[in-house]
């Protein structure tokens, strides 16, 4: 089995240097939550000028829209959404200091080369593993836009929440590096 390297958020930019694209992570600490709709807003808000709700500065954005909790859970089923729904939003984010990502599925060239300009890393959750990432959430607060139900800007308070850095700051990407060796299998 692979050694998970424990990350602690925030994620400061020394930190995420130091992570190599293939690593397993374990992640405790804060993570904000924000799908499409969020994004949206958080573009508009970008567009006109204004203050954004969260500071983005060393955090990390997990692409999900967490089902309810049932009685006696803290959340229901949070499994990753797919980043690439995200990629127009995701630079204007980067230049205001989000350091991290996680979602599942590939990332557009102009996302990659932001992340390398501004030292940010993606990381993959496994998708279909709901259920199991739900139970490293310890803690949900709805930080901002309610109305909009799962996709609303969460704050969760994760244990050992287990993923894999798919990009790493410096440009390496498992989504080009690993295909071609399992070519013609």
């Amino acid at each position: 089995m692979i050694e998970a390297i424990r990350i602690q958020t925030p994620l400061r930019a020394g930190a995420a240097e130091a992570l190599k694209a293939g690593q397993a992570v374990s992640i405790s600490g804060i993570l904000y939550t924000a799908r499409d709709a969020a994004h949206k807003r958080l573009a508009q808000l970008i567009e006109a000028g204004r203050e954004l709700p969260i500071d983005l500065r060393d955090q990390v954005l997990y692409y999900v829209g967490p089902a309810p909790a049932r009685p006696g859970q803290v959340i229901g089923p949070a499994g990753p959404t797919t980043s690439t729904r995200l990629d127009p939003y995701t630079p204007a984010l980067l230049e205001r200091g989000l350091r991290g990502m996680i979602g599942k599925g590939q990332r557009s060239r102009e996302v990659i080369d932001s992340m390398i300009r501004h030292r940010a890393v993606y990381f993959a959750a496994v998708g279909g593993a709901a259920v199991l990432i739900a139970k490293r959430i310890k803690r949900v607060e709805v930080i901002c836009y309610p109305d909009l139900g799962t996709e609303a800007i969460h704050r969760f308070t994760v244990e050992e929440f287990p993923a894999i850095v798919v990009i790493d700051a410096w440009g390496n990407n498992l989504y080009e590096s690993e295909p071609p060796k399992y070519a013609g299998l």
